[in-house]
């Protein structure tokens, strides 16, 4: 069986019978490709357009981001969609900690100090006793809980689909004000896109700090600003609306942010590779003994 992978798995070892590979890396897809009934998706829409413009008939469209607003549109009438759930999990949650205690800790005011040569002793807070709001309630969130729990944090959860222990997005309005820290960890879709907006950020406690590492989008980014400018919250921020965020934005000087340049999910690293291709590899075993498919988006994304 044929199968096209992104270069980002150009090393792995198909140890999997049957199966022949073509790395895509841009460019014309050899002709006999063209019917590959499986396809990883190169990241982003600029790379995979000009691929599935070639394709005849995919069955399949496996992608390596847990997020799949980006890529919706251009899925080919009757392919399964299938998303990475589960393979950015351990390096966003690390990130979202890392922005937490960076914060909390003051560290990125301490590294501006040691650039300038200033000894400048600043009061800390603990994260002891700190009530976390997880907002949305996926495998992502899920394992930032367990790394979060070790430091004595209540946790807080809300996702679009409420459950037991999870309520629902009309818990917000009561929840917000009770929160230490909001981690925003929603996909982006129609209903949740801007649902980071001045009332969102109103009803935040004092002093709060805000964690988005879902989409830029999640957030009215002018909203945000205004409450950085009054001192009413902190942010830590992986992922900004735009992206790249421009060299003029005004938002690279607000105070009391820390902004990462959407990095959280460690594409690049090798064990992020490993990762990814154990869960292609089980998807191409499932496919090729037709049994059902892991992280099959379904419905209304």
């Amino acid at each position: 069986m044929k199968v096209l992978l992104p270069e980002l798995l150009e090393d792995v070892e198909i140890d999997l019978p049957g199966i022949e590979a073509y790395i895509y890396r841009g460019g014309e897809v050899p002709e006999a490709f063209r019917e590959a009934p499986f396809v990883v998706a190169p990241f982003g829409r600029r790379a995979f357009e000009p691929l599935v413009a070639q394709l005849r008939s995919p069955q399949v469209i496996q992608t390596l981001s847990a997020g799949v607003d980006w890529i919706l549109d251009l899925v080919p009438p009757g392919a399964v969609l299938c998303d990475a759930r589960g393979v950015h999990d351990i390096p966003m949650a690390e990130h979202m900690v890392g922005l937490i205690l960076a914060s909390v800790k003051r560290f990125p005011e301490f590294r501006d100090a040691q650039r300038e040569a200033r000894w400048q002793p600043l009061p800390l807070d603990d994260l002891e006793g700190a009530k976390v709001l997880l907002v949305g309630y996926g495998s992502i969130a899920e394992a930032t809980e367990q790394r979060l729990l070790p430091f004595g944090v209540e946790i807080l959860r809300v996702a679009r689909h409420p459950r037991p222990g999870v309520a629902g997005p009309e818990a917000l309005e009561r929840l917000l004000p009770q929160a230490d820290v909001v981690i925003l960890l929603l996909p982006l879709t129609p209903e949740t896109q801007g649902i980071a907006d001045r009332s969102f950020f109103q009803r935040m406690k004092p002093g709060a700090l805000f964690i988005n590492g879902g989409r830029g989008k999640l957030v009215d980014t002018e909203a945000l600003r205004e409450a950085l400018e009054a001192g009413h919250i902190r942010a830590a921020l992986d992922v900004v609306d735009p992206e790249p965020l421009p060299k003029e934005h005004p938002l690279w000087r607000a105070p009391g942010l820390f902004l990462t340049p959407h990095v959280g999910g460690g594409i690049s690293r090798p064990k992020f590779i490993r990762r990814a291709w154990a869960l292609v590899r089980e998807q191409l075993r499932r496919f090729v003994a037709q049994e059902p498919l892991l992280n099959v988006v379904q419905g209304a994304y």
